[in-house]
């Protein structure tokens, strides 16, 4: 499986998604069993808030409970307007930060993500690969009974730029297919393989009922640079909204089980909140 940093020209393309355009503001809702909703501002650009070391404050630990309304019916499009740039941040969320894992899920890696986030009894978000949660649809299922996010990240991880429209919504519709199937509940999120998209992905991903979710903090993972590393950047780039890029999949991912086993406790001791948004 390819991973989303893997593909040749991955800076250009992010310069260009990023230059599409600023998007309208979404009204996204916060899991948050405190039940006080909070709203989004449009994105910004990915890494706008600049790396912090703080981690400095210690609050009392926030924990997330599951996310069991607001089932979406059968590729209810999204609300007008279109998104013209990805969600890259969600600043508004408070002293918040939202974990996101790609590519999955995988037998070997994505069972011990799982039971981490279980022991710590938060949620997260993860971007499956249709082929891959077609053939492991018990792990799909396994993550959605724990109450996390599952979003679409396409059949086959193309780069989806190159695809024609009706490539765009096969990838796409085929997934958020199994996903339903698995879970029988459409995806509301989507995240493009590469971080590369364009207007027909945006069009197409709208129509099928999904918002578009990119990243703030990249841990960059699939370079397997040691799980040391790994902890460093989420911890220089733990800031309020930030979104952090991670990979169940794709490759040895044994790094990024143990660097979460690190990372995760360590920002909850220090009074951040690991949420899931929610599309109201």
């Amino acid at each position: 499986m390819k991973n989303d940093q893997r593909m040749p020209g991955r800076r250009a393309l992010l310069r260009l998604a990023a230059g599409l355009g600023t998007a309208g503001a979404l009204r996204v809702i916060a899991a948050d069993p405190a039940g006080t909703p909070v709203r989004s501002p449009a994105p910004e650009r990915a890494g706008a808030a600049g790396p912090s070391s703080a981690l400095r404050e210690a609050h009392s630990s926030y924990r997330l409970a599951p996310m069991t309304a607001g089932a979406s019916p059968h590729f209810r499009p999204a609300a007008p307007p279109v998104r013209t740039r990805p969600f890259e941040r969600l600043p508004e969320l408070g002293r918040a930060m939202v974990l996101t894992f790609d590519d999955g899920p995988d037998p070997r890696y994505t069972p011990s993500i799982l039971a981490t986030l279980r022991e710590h009894d938060v949620r997260a978000m993860f971007f499956v690969c249709g082929e891959t949660a077609d053939e492991y649809r018990d792990l799909v299922r396994e993550i959605a009974a724990d109450g996390h996010t599952v979003g679409n990240h396409s059949w086959t991880h193309p780069l989806v730029t190159r695809l024609s429209l009706a490539g765009v919504r096969d990838e796409l519709g085929r997934t958020s297919e199994v996903i339903e199937k698995a879970t029988g509940t459409s995806p509301v999120w989507y995240r493009a393989p590469y971080g590369a998209w364009d207007r027909n992905s945006f069009e197409i991903g709208a129509d099928l009922g999904m918002e578009p979710m990119a990243w703030s903090v990249d841990t960059l993972d699939w370079t397997e640079p040691g799980a040391g590393t790994i902890v460093r950047r989420v911890r220089d780039g733990a800031a309020p909204g930030a979104v952090v890029l991670s990979h169940d999949a794709g490759g040895d991912r044994s790094q990024s089980v143990s660097a979460l086993r690190r990372y995760l406790p360590e920002l909850l001791d220090h009074g951040y909140r690991i949420m899931v948004p929610r599309r109201r």
